[in-house]
């Protein structure tokens, strides 16, 4: 199989061109003098990485481990934005990954 990097070089470029504005408009304007301090918290960094490399790369496995890393780290906001529901839909969520995971490990 041919390996292709360009759709990480991609992926890889554009996070670092969105990190650059962000990090140029927080200085010249400072998202938290607007009530937005969460947009520059490095653990919304990984977010946005993850947002763009599951946006650009064809292989999603780079996006979706960045993402898992960003839902440990924020667990108690996600739980917090589920409510009551978050008794139910994490477990459900984690046996249904899991599920997923074994089902494709097996193939």
């Amino acid at each position: 199989m041919a390996v292709n990097h360009k759709d990480t070089y991609k992926a890889s470029a554009i996070f670092l061109i969105v990190m650059g504005i962000l990090y140029l408009v927080d200085k010249l304007i400072g998202f938290a003098s607007y009530g937005l301090p969460w947009v520059m918290q490095k653990d919304n960094l990984l977010l946005y990485a993850a947002v763009i490399f599951l946006w650009f790369k064809t292989d999603k496995s780079v996006g979706i481990v960045l993402a898992g890393i960003w839902l440990i780290l924020n667990i108690g906001l996600v739980i917090a934005l589920l409510g009551q529901m978050s008794a139910y839909l994490l477990p459900a969520a984690l046996l249904i990954i899991g599920v997923i995971l074994y089902l494709v490990s097996t193939r």
